[in-house]
């Protein structure tokens, strides 16, 4: 019987030839917040769509400076950096490949040495996170360091950055090359922290009520589909990661809501982290119903393509794809250290552990030196 990860999907306005995803991964190697040809070489090593990633989903890409919060992450808001990108889009396409475009902004999980002008980090509440963020200090050397304490945001100033999340979609697709783009909507960062009660305690119409905490995201995802078309559109959630200090008081309605209203939109995907990202898929303390959220999403009206992630094998990727559960199943780790996942993953070969301490920032070692089948 064949494996259903290698059938093929229809997305949006694209056609995948599997079901084999490469999730976002940040690596600290684009120095200035430009990307380098060594990001194209990186990118193009996965991008074989037989071997490799279907669909790839760059690093998270900063759609403004203040947006920033790791030292050497690529942006997506100068013609440098679009330059840069233009060089990975066409390696990939070269490769025969798909890429989306992940657009970040951290609120304020940063520091005041990645803002513009050392400015506190932004937040929906002046809430600091009990995280660290990654800098580089005057010496050229790069540590974690604990972020600083950010400022809320005033209500004026929310339609700029709705703005600023479209002008980052059309400088991708447009100018950069993408074939679509991912809105980073998890892991404690700028959209998740409006959506969530322990970072967001605002008393206008963005806070409070699950309706006003969840209107950021929702703008956002439709100014963003209305750059870029809403098939090539994506939106990553994480309903109970712990990442970055980040945690709602009752997640279930909260993200029920979210997905019956996204329904209305006819996105590409929802890029579901399943757990606590890197961690456990049951957080403890913290259940939760995937499915009920899947339901609210096609009850709403929603189309798009289901796309887990977290601790996915082959075994567990063909039990989520045969039982319905998923339509695409996320991989990070795996294509750090196997460009060729995909092709593992047909031929059921061991799983090979990245080196941990080149994971961030760097050269080539532990980044373009690993082997594919055959090299």
């Amino acid at each position: 019987m064949s494996h259903p990860l290698f059938s093929s999907l229809r997305l949006g306005a694209l056609t995948l030839p599997s079901r084999v995803v490469m999730a976002p991964l940040t690596r600290n190697r684009a120095p200035g917040a430009v990307p380098t040809a060594l990001m194209a070489e990186y990118y193009r090593q996965r991008a074989d769509p037989w071997r490799g990633a279907a669909l790839i989903v760059s690093e998270g890409t900063a759609i403004s400076p203040q947006g920033q919060g790791y030292a050497d992450v690529p942006g997506l808001y100068d013609s440098e950096q679009l330059d840069g990108w233009q060089q990975v889009t066409k390696a990939v396409h070269a490769a025969g490949g798909l890429i989306f475009c992940q657009l970040w902004h951290v609120g304020r999980v940063s520091h005041q040495l990645l803002q513009p002008d050392h400015q506190a980090p932004v937040a929906p509440s002046a809430i600091r996170a009990n995280t660290k963020t990654y800098v580089i200090d005057g010496e050229g050397k790069g540590g974690f360091t604990p972020t600083s304490e950010p400022r809320a945001l005033h209500r004026r100033e929310i339609p700029g950055l709705v703005h600023e999340f479209a002008v980052a979609a059309r400088n991708a697709v447009q100018s950069a090359g993408f074939d679509g783009v991912e809105i980073h909507g998890a892991n404690g960062y700028l959209l998740d922290q409006f959506l969530k009660t322990g970072a967001n305690q605002r008393e206008d119409d963005y806070g409070g009520a699950i309706a006003n905490r969840a209107r950021l995201m929702l703008e956002v995802t439709r100014a963003v589909a209305d750059a870029v078309g809403p098939g090539r559109t994506g939106l990553r959630v994480s309903p109970v990661t712990p990442a970055n200090d980040i945690v709602d008081a009752d997640p279930q309605p909260l993200f029920d809501h979210l997905m019956r209203e996204l329904g209305a939109l006819p996105l590409a995907y929802v890029h579901v982290i399943e757990g606590a990202t890197g961690g456990p898929r049951e957080v403890e303390g913290r259940p939760f119903d995937y499915a009920a959220m899947k339901a609210a999403y096609r009850e709403g009206g929603g189309q798009g393509a289901w796309m887990v992630n977290n601790g996915y094998d082959g075994a567990a990727a063909r039990s989520a794809l045969e039982s319905g559960h998923a339509d695409l199943v996320a991989f990070g780790k795996a294509f750090i250290s196997m460009p060729d996942w995909t092709e593992r993953l047909r031929r059921d070969l061991p799983f090979v552990a990245p080196e941990r301490a080149t994971l961030y920032g760097g050269g080539a070692h532990g980044y373009t030196d690993y082997p594919a089948l055959g090299d």
